[in-house]
């Protein structure tokens, strides 16, 4: 089996995760290498022939690629985060609810004390 088998179907595109415009994480996701790898290699050259050719190179490939296109949430891809499996919906919807969560125990710890006695007594005491 060639590499060229075991290459995804689909096109070479910016990752809307990477770290710098993302190219170094599209080409690593094309060619099913570790991001770190491909980091690797654009900093020993980047040592080795200078900053303007590598940053010429990777700006112009920033500017070519197009950008990762947005998945539909209903189909969205697991991705190993931290070495688990997880959907970004999911995680989102889940700190959204978190979120809301804590925001509705904050507006009811409010709400009991602007309407306890105490709350009424103090007011009228001290203006």
């Amino acid at each position: 089996m060639s590499i060229y088998n075991r290459m995804p179907k689909r096109g070479l595109y910016r990752s809307r995760s990477g770290v710098i415009l993302g190219v170094c994480r599209g080409v690593g996701d094309y060619f099913d290498i570790s991001v770190f790898w491909i980091r690797a290699v654009v900093v020993v050259l980047l040592i080795f022939t200078g900053l303007w050719p590598v940053m010429g190179i990777y700006i112009l490939a920033a500017l070519l690629m197009k950008s990762e296109p947005v998945v539909d949430a209903g189909n969205a891809p697991e991705k190993k985060v931290g070495g688990r499996d997880r959907r970004r919906a999911t995680d989102a919807a889940a700190r959204l609810r978190g979120k809301w969560k804590h925001l509705e125990k904050r507006i009811r710890r409010m709400e009991d004390k602007v309407t306890s006695r105490e709350y009424d007594w103090n007011s009228r005491f001290h203006g």
